[in-house]
């Protein structure tokens, strides 16, 4: 028999266990390693689909400064994304980090005779892949890079399913030739032992059933195992209900039984034990692919012995009184809603509430009147008395329970400013003897107290039932197949586009570690639960690798690291590979080095005689000592200046390069000799020996020279923020964030040297963040119109801006407010996916959301800052100071600033 597990996923069904029982076994190895894969790319048809037809010059660039890619002390190596690749990334470090595979791939070597190749391995692609995949992991180990580039492998594994067909096909085509090549890899002709790769993640199941009244036992074999998540809160629920199909109890009935069904029952479980989450179906209705974005929990420790044949009898033992205790809670459960939701109408109350409520009522003083007859109906000339009741019959006769003096005192609302203190607060009854209330408070005291009590009983049952549920199979003969969460492959987005990445744990440390593309970053298990369990934001996993607890050779190697681990020829690649990135490094600091001497060779002759910032004349001494003011400005400036809780409008620092100097604490040298050369060019005198000896004194100079470059750098930030501000209050926000970008960037290249190197941090963080908002929204707004030219222009203003500076908010995690404002933009972006739009508009849609939705913290590059014009003193500090009272008249508490 041939067994078939299948379902509707991405855009087409797949076969997801496809083994046999006969002679020839149907390829293991395609229902497993690169159904990993497989289920990404059936998820993200179009993204790939536009991957093909992206160039490099799209994908985001290495920062030109190599020690910025330098690896960080055994940091693990990260994946380069070469254009829509995370899929590719998250698998390739999950199977990398099985030690056991890895040594697999390190060590493969082809068979010697070609002829012991099988056939479709001499199609030219096989073996290279192989190798290049040998290659990769090799850097992965020893490279001295923090990140390393799988183009070339990506390459082969592409042009496996170009074709002319449909873009399903190619996927298709693409699964089974990568599962062709793993396992005809390690499968040499003519020969008969195991193929580790099929060792490592196949296993076996036993079905048990019937077939239309005919019992039958099947052995089969199976890889990655599908689970559907639909109506199920955890991976237990999954897996039940994945072992058994079908009118199941038929197993036990007579032979005639027209009932069909199975059972399925592990005999041998695979070294590593994989699950594939089934969050993606196909609507028939809408026609196009859904992501199911339900919870589903699972454990970081797995324990599966009530699955295994051995234990076929005492499971179904435990399921059938599982399933009594289901039926018994079902019925308690019911029951407890009946006390805890009261009523036969649309409002339902807790029944012990109802009966608080009806003895509060009793026990209220009786009232004399009903609520309309105490309200005087005589109103004044003018007065409105349609909206008054009308008064009662002069024939009705009063009742005689009344106490004459209830009637005395009647409330006139219009015409007494206070209520009367014997008005009743609440409804109350008009009459009740003291035997009724005496007989009432007695039933419902104790009725309450019987519903109190029954309603501790109900949940205490139901309390204990669970409990017992889950400690079914707690004793130590069914905790025997311990099995640990390895790695979790996670998806966010939606079904036709998102991001991948993998949180793998590191047994050697004892903590997850997030890969991201070529982010690997230290994460815990409360946010792996979190990005993963679903029905936070849109992301969740979508495969499960669990490995034997027992076996700890697959996560456990030689002592052996670094390129001690490769074999020689790989050492060799590492080992060159390594050497070009270091003179390649050394290149970069020679470059550096030159440009930095011919920098200070330029300022050295052409600073010395002029003022270094200021193009204002200082103000010229009157008092005919000039080197009596030269002593005595100092004292001045830090009186009249240097204060360090100034108001951003009056900023200082502004007026004069020696008060930002002071502020800084710069070396007494270099604030006297600033003040001696701008002192010496105000009154156009020259003194040589002064600059002669401030020449001849290098390091004095060097010294100044990076003091006054701060200043320009100082300036250079203000006239950037006051620039981004204006445009900002002027609503121009697309003009204003570059200007905004780059005050943050050189903002916080000063306070990295000090505190008031620069300007206030949170304030630039905040406009840069408000504006980046406006301008998503923007071009949000832009898309929605659906003109193709607007549509375009919105993308455009996305790609360019948008994506690239949302690395800049998430390149520091603690600023949580940055972090929240880029998960509002993509959720801006991802609501668009569930709704009905023109196929032209859902293909730029699908192309555009994988470059939005990826976490990568790689700073991308951009366009040269704006062109700064030159401003005055005087006009800098006016300007600025407008626009800081500007933002602060129209500041509110919302803002956070």
């Amino acid at each position: 028999m041939r067994h078939h597990v299948t379902h509707n996923s991405g855009s087409s069904g797949s076969s997801l266990i496809n083994t046999s029982t006969s002679s020839k076994r149907a390829r293991p190895l395609k229902s497993h390693l690169v159904s990993l894969c497989f289920r990404v790319l059936e998820a993200s048809i179009a993204e790939n689909k536009a991957s093909l037809k992206r160039t490099h010059t799209e994908v985001w660039s290495d920062s030109p400064n190599p020690h910025d890619r330098k690896r960080q002390d055994n940091c693990p190596v990260g994946l380069k994304n070469v254009g829509n690749t995370c899929w590719f990334s998250a698998v390739i470090q999950s199977l990398f980090n099985l030690l056991e595979f890895q040594r697999l791939v390190l060590h493969y070597s082809p068979p010697a005779r070609m002829q012991d190749l099988p056939r479709n391995q001499k199609e030219h692609r096989n073996l290279p892949f192989m190798q290049e995949l040998r290659c990769l992991f090799s850097l992965l180990v020893g490279s001295k890079r923090k990140y390393v580039d799988p183009s070339r492998a990506v390459e082969i594994l592409k042009d496996a399913f170009k074709s002319s067909e449909s873009q399903q096909q190619d996927v298709s085509e693409f699964t089974h030739k990568l599962l062709d090549w793993l396992e005809d890899a390690f499968q040499i002709k003519g020969e008969k032992p195991k193929n580790p790769m099929v060792d490592l993640f196949y296993g076996r199941f036993l079905a048990v059933g019937v077939l239309e009244g005919k019992k039958f036992e099947n052995t089969e074999m199976f890889g990655q195992y599908p689970l559907q998540v639909n109506g199920f809160k955890d991976l237990h629920e999954c897996l039940e209900a994945a072992m058994i199909e079908g009118e199941i109890e038929s197993l036990h009935s007579a032979e005639n039984s027209a009932k069909s069904g199975q059972e399925h029952w592990f005999t041998e479980l695979p070294p590593v034990l994989t699950f594939e989450l089934s969050r993606f179906e196909f609507n028939q209705t809408l026609g196009r692919p859904e992501k199911i974005h339900n919870k589903l929990e699972f454990p970081s420790m797995l324990y599966m012995d009530r699955y295994m044949d051995r234990n076929r009898d005492i499971t179904r033992i435990k399921r059938e009184e599982i399933r009594r205790l289901k039926e018994h809670l079902t019925v308690l459960q019911q029951r407890l809603e009946r006390y805890l939701s009261y009523g036969s109408g649309p409002k339902r109350f807790p029944l012990a509430d109802v009966l608080q409520y009806a003895m509060e009522f009793a026990s209220s003083k009786p009232v004399c009147t009903s609520p309309v007859e105490d309200i005087d109906t005589t109103a004044p000339p003018g007065a409105t008395t349609a909206l008054l009741p009308p008064p009662a019959s002069t024939g009705e006769q009063p009742d005689a329970s009344v106490p004459p003096e209830c009637s005395v005192s009647i409330h006139k609302p219009f015409t007494q400013s206070r209520v009367p203190p014997d008005l009743p607060m609440h409804p109350a009854p008009r009459h009740i003897t003291e035997e009724e209330l005496r007989v009432l408070e007695g039933c419902l005291h104790r009725w309450r107290s019987e519903v109190e009590n029954d309603t501790r009983d109900l949940q205490a049952s139901i309390s204990r039932i669970h409990r017992t549920i889950e400690l079914m199979y707690s004793d130590k003969s069914m905790m025997q197949a311990p099995y640990r969460l390895h790695a979790v492959l996670v998806h966010e987005g939606q079904a036709n586009a998102g991001h991948y990445w993998a949180y793998i744990f590191d047994p050697h440390q004892q903590r997850w570690m997030k890969y991201n593309d070529i982010s690997v970053t230290k994460s815990s298990w409360e946010e792996l639960v979190r990005d993963s369990f679903g029905g936070y934001r849109n992301a969740s996993a979508y495969c499960l690798m669990y490995i034997d607890d027992k076996k700890p050779f697959l996560i456990e190697g030689q002592m052996l690291s670094g390129l001690d681990k490769l074999p020689p020829d790989l050492k060799e690649y590492v080992g060159a590979d390594n050497k070009l990135f270091e003179r390649e490094m050394e290149e970069w600091d020679a470059l550096q080095a030159r440009k930095l001497q011919q920098e200070k060779l330029a300022l050295a002759t052409a600073s010395v005689a002029r003022q270094p910032m200021s193009t204002e004349p200082c103000p010229p001494d009157n008092t005919g000592e000039p080197f009596t003011c030269l002593n005595l400005w100092p004292y001045h400036l830090k009186q009249l200046f240097a204060q360090e809780d100034t108001p951003p409008e009056r900023d200082y620092r502004l007026l004069h390069i020696i008060v930002y100097f002071i502020h800084n604490q710069a070396p007494k040298k270099i604030v006297e000799r600033t003040l001696l050369m701008q002192f010496f060019a105000c009154s156009h005198l020259f003194i040589f020996n002064c600059t002669l000896s401030f020449k001849n004194n290098l390091m004095l100079l060097l010294l100044a020279q990076m003091w006054h470059q701060d200043y320009r750098k100082f300036r250079d930030t203000t006239v950037f923020l006051l620039i981004g501000l204006e445009l900002f209050l002027k609503k121009s926000y697309v003009e204003s964030l570059m200007y905004l970008i780059y005050a943050y960037q050189y903002n916080k290249e000063l306070l990295a040297k000090g505190p008031y190197r620069g300007h206030d941090e949170e304030l630039i963080a905040h406009y840069r963040r408000e504006c980046l908002l406006k301008v998503n929204e923007h071009a949000a707004a832009l898309f929605e119109t659906g003109e193709e030219s607007k549509v375009n222009a919105g993308l455009s203003i996305m790609n360019e801006l948008v994506v690239a500076c949302i690395p800049l908010l998430l390149v520091d995690e603690m600023e949580e407010k940055d972090m929240v404002a880029v998960e509002d933009m993509r959720n801006r972006w991802c609501s668009y996916l569930g709704q009905e739009m023109e196929p032209n508009l859902q293909e730029k849609l699908t192309d555009f959301l994988p470059k939005l939705l990826d976490c990568s913290t790689e700073i991308k590059s951009f366009h040269d800052p704006p062109k700064l014009p030159s401003y005055s003193t005087l006009e800098l500090c006016e300007r600025y100071g407008r626009v800081m009272t500007s933002l602060t008249l129209s500041r509110t508490p919302a803002d956070g600033r």
